[in-house]
This record gives structure tokens, C-alpha cells and sequence, in this order.
């Protein structure tokens, strides 16, 4: 019998939403993914030391330019042991600011080309803002691929396929850390509210023919995994991807195109605002999704600041 990962690997491309360059190449995943919390905690790994103290050196006491090299150097090195792609946060107090996301999604493809990686190995990370949105509808035209995070309501979902990006991530973890919280129901299977969101917004695109990649993030347990088996790509993290490489159970899937879907809605910015107003919890995740990035981009930057 094989593995659950090896199953999953058959309908679905695994991601590793890591910057663990030693959990990467055990783990063999298609692509990577990275953002704030993470580039902190890989600031911690020994194996980066040098790395930062390169960066530090490079940057000369640009704490911004040292954060934006720091994640680059790290998203070179996992392209070395991928063979997809890896995916790179802009900074999320630019996520409310068009002009501001969009310079910095370019001088972040300008960073990699300098390392000699080409952009259609790299995805831009923007938050699911309007403004966020916008700016990847604009970089797409560009040639930028997105990858647009802190995807939590339908709306978003909805706004991020007719703006033509290439790849959402829809949080499971967070969507069950709400309604866990909210009604104390600690839910499992197929009445998971992360689980629901996800497949919901995977028949809706199946159904009205986008090709926007739904990547399902965010996962509590391997139960809520198992329960998207088939979606377009899941990032995942090493110690559920370690899981489900132990586990020699049957996996079989449950998402597939074919299943009906609701009927396309274009929405413009008032109907999206409305939207996300009326989801309590898509408000809230965001807004705290957008905060604690935030937070771990200030403690990267303070780290950077420190002498090399």
C-alpha cells in the first residue's frame, strides 16, 4: 500500500508551506510557499545564518531591501530542490495600497531576475483586498503570476477569479478556528466550515470554467486534507505532509470537476465591500490574517536592523 501523500500526489500537487529547506527535500512537494511567519521562523534556523548575515551585508542598512533579499534568497535556494515554483509575500502593510503593492511586486521579480531565477518560477503573494485584487488583475497582465492569500469569504473567491489570477489560497484552519470558537463545535469531515468553503468555491470555478488554481492553505489536521482530496494544488505543513507520508490508509477523492455550481456573479466594489462586510468571519480573518503578517514582517525587519 502506498502512502497517503503518494495517493494525493496522483489528483492533487502538493506544496510545502515551509521555508525548511531540509523538510523540502525530504518531503519531495512540487512547489513552496512562504510568507511572514514563516521567514522568521527560518531567521531561527541555523542553516540560514550565514545567509542573513550575507543579506544584512548586501542590503547596507536598507532594513526594507535586506527583508525583500532575505526572502528572495530563501525562495532561490527552495527553487533549487523543486521543480515548480515558490511563492513570495509582499509586505502586508502595502495591502490597502494599489500603487504601493504593485512597486513592490515588481522590485520583488526584479530581485529574483537579479538571481538569476526567471518570474514564472515565482508567484507574488498579495493579500485578498480589493486593492490587493487590483493590483494582481494589473500584474497578471504583466506577465506576474499571483497567488492571492488571506482568502477567507466567498466574495473574495469570486472577485480573484473574474480579476484573472492565477492561484488562490483559501484558509481551511482559520475557517474551523472561527466557527470552532463561535459555537464550540469542534467539527470534522465534511462539516468542517473550512472544508465547505473550499469545495464551495472550487465547484463555482469548475462550473463557470475560470482557470484560476484553487490551493487549498491553512490545515488544522490531516482530516480536513483528506476531505479536499482532488482540489487543483493544498500547501501544506511538514509535520501534516510527515503525517500523511506515514500513513498507509486508503485516500480517495472527493473533489472533482463535474459537480454543479452557483451561477456566476461579477462583482464591483461596493457589491464586494457589502460582501465582506456581511461575513463576520471573513471581516475578522482578514483583518487579523493582515495584522499578525504584519507584526512578523516588523520583528523580521528589527532582526534585520541588528548588526551582522
Amino acid at each position: 500500500m502506498t502512502s497517503k501523500l503518494e495517493q494525493l500526489k496522483q489528483f492533487t500537487t502538493v506544496v510545502a508551506d515551509t521555508g525548511d529547506l531540509d523538510a523540502i527535500t525530504r518531503l519531495k512537494p512540487v512547489d513552496a510557499t512562504t510568507n511572514p511567519s514563516l521567514l522568521l521562523k527560518a531567521a531561527a534556523i541555523p542553516g540560514y545564518a550565514d545567509l542573513l548575515k550575507q543579506v544584512k551585508a548586501d542590503a547596507k542598512g536598507d532594513v526594507d531591501l535586506a527583508c525583500d533579499k532575505f526572502a528572495v534568497a530563501v525562495g532561490s535556494g527552495i527553487l533549487k530542490v523543486i521543480p515548480g515554483r515558490i511563492s513570495t509575500e509582499v509586505d502586508a502593510r502595502l495591502s490597502f495600497d494599489e500603487p504601493a503593492l504593485l512597486n513592490k511586486a515588481r522590485q520583488l521579480i526584479g530581485l529574483y531576475d537579479a538571481a538569476g531565477v526567471s518570474k514564472d518560477r515565482v508567484l507574488i503573494k498579495l493579500a485578498s483586498t480589493w486593492e490587493g485584487i487590483r493590483a494582481a488583475e494589473q500584474l497578471e497582465k504583466e506577465g506576474i503570476q499571483t497567488n492571492l492569500t488571506l482568502l477567507f469569504s466567498f466574495a473574495q473567491a469570486q472577485a480573484c477569479a473574474d480579476a484573472g489570477v492565477f492561484l488562490i489560497s483559501p484558509f481551511v484552519g482559520r475557517i474551523y478556528d472561527w466557527y470552532k470558537k463561535s459555537t464550540g463545535t469542534d467539527y470534522v469531515g465534511a462539516d468542517d466550515p473550512g472544508v465547505q468553503s473550499v469545495t464551495r468555491i472550487y465547484d463555482y470555478y469548475k462550473a463557470n470554467g475560470y482557470n484560476t488554481v484553487v490551493m487549498g492553505a491553512s490545515f488544522r489536521n490531516i482530516g480536513q486534507i483528506e476531505q479536499l482530496a482532488g482540489c487543483d494544488r493544498l500547501t501544506i505543513s511538514p509535520e501534516l505532509l510527515q503525517q500523511l507520508s506515514d500513513d498507509q490508509g486508503e485516500l480517495p477523492r472527493v473533489l472533482k470537476p463535474g459537480n454543479a455550481g452557483e451561477a456566476k456573479q461579477q462583482l464591483n466594489e461596493s457589491q464586494f465591500r457589502w460582501a465582506m462586510n456581511e461575513d463576520a468571519m471573513g471581516t475578522e480573518k482578514l483583518a487579523e490574517g493582515i495584522r499578525q503578517f504584519a507584526r512578523d514582517q516588523e520583528k523580521l525587519e528589527k532582526l534585520m536592523a541588528e548588526k551582522a
